[in-house]
């Protein structure tokens, strides 16, 4: 479960950090 859970966050903050990445350099 909670190896799950930490999984689904380093996700979300890649994620987070690619839209914020693209958003900064376009």
């Amino acid at each position: 479960m909670g190896f799950n859970s930490g999984f689904a966050l380093v996700v979300v903050l890649f994620i987070l950090l690619i839209i914020i990445g693209t958003s900064y350099t376009y």
